[in-house]
């Protein structure tokens, strides 16, 4: 009779589960390392070629099972790891992960390694493409639009490609990136019509502007951005929303960051969907001035809900906000 694995693990404190979480963490980024130690030897003699394959990455997929991508971060490591035998300690104690030594392997030299592999020590993939970029940089590419191919011919299906189609962001240099994305045939129009109308005709330029237009708006609207600040008329009686003044006050003092704080001191990195919410809750009488009112991501103002209320409630509020 099988046993269900979730059914113990569900009987777990939070506090235990998050402990063994992390336990669970540390085994594994330890096994990874080893596994690329072993995977680099077992290159180095060339054993796959005993278990009927005729190179380590058929080794990989075929006996071991791994994805093709698994295989190449695998492998990329272990190679890396011959010539720079510290990647593995690094790996195991997590200070980096195999996707950043896949970004930077082949730029890895006797004598930026120190340099590069420290700078990438708890770096995100998108942070360790910028370490990249800055050590080899590319040229711009050229700003282009055209039609992609499409299963059906029909007005309505034409797609095209602006700038350069999943949507991507890559540095190229220091200060410079690569951004591409598909658009629909009603968005080139727009791009052609726009080009007419300005004498820079570069699509780099005018993507810059509309962001710069759009930029403004929404800061005008989320919390109301503005170059000559009127005097505040105050808060409107019975008013959960601060002022505009107090909005713009309390924007600036957080970063336009949400401001919750782990009991281990590290704050939410969230900058996306920001809500104002009240320290002190309104229902509790909690007013919605700059010392009450912080930023919180959605998650974290739904979680703070729960806390005072009582499990559910966030998803209660979601609820009654939809429509029947």
């Amino acid at each position: 009779m099988k046993t269900n694995p979730l059914a113990s693990i569900s009987q777990l404190t939070d506090a235990d589960l998050l402990s063994r979480v992390k336990s669970l963490v540390s085994r594994e980024r330890t096994a990874t390392a080893w596994l690329v130690a072993h995977l680099a030897e077992v290159d180095e003699r060339r054993l796959y070629l005993g278990e009927g394959c005729s190179s380590l990455f058929t080794y990989c997929l075929q006996v071991l099972h791994f994805s093709e991508p698994e295989t190449n971060l695998r492998i990329t490591a272990a190679r890396a790891a011959r010539r720079f035998p510290e990647i593995i300690e690094q790996l195991a104690d997590g200070r980096i992960h195999l996707s950043a030594v896949g970004k930077l392997a082949k730029h890895l030299t006797v004598e930026n390694h120190d340099e590069l592999l420290g700078a990438a020590e708890h770096k995100t993939r998108k942070e360790v493409e910028k370490l990249v970029a800055a050590v080899d940089p590319q040229p711009d590419v050229p700003s282009t639009a055209r039609k992609l191919p499409t299963p059906s011919e029909s007005a309505e299906s034409h797609l095209f490609q602006t700038r350069l189609a999943p949507a991507i962001v890559a540095p190229l240099a220091p200060e410079r990136y690569r951004i591409q994305f598909t658009a629909s045939a009603e968005t080139q129009d727009k791009l052609r019509r726009v080009q007419d109308l300005l004498k820079d005709k570069d699509p780099a330029v005018i993507f810059d502007r509309a962001l710069t237009m759009l930029l403004d708006s929404l800061e005008k609207t989320k919390f109301a951005k503005t170059a000559r600040p009127r005097k505040s008329p105050g808060t409107k009686a019975n008013s959960r929303r601060g002022s505009a003044a107090v909005r713009r006050e309390v924007w600036k003092r957080d970063g336009g960051q949400c401001t919750f704080v782990a009991p281990d001191g590290r704050r939410c990195t969230e900058r996306g969907n920001l809500h104002f919410a009240h320290a002190t809750a309104y229902a509790l009488g909690g007013a919605p001035t700059a010392v009450n009112l912080r930023l919180r991501c959605a998650a974290h103002n739904a979680h703070e809900a729960d806390l005072d209320f009582g499990p559910g409630t966030s998803l209660i509020r979601r609820n009654r906000k939809r429509p029947p």
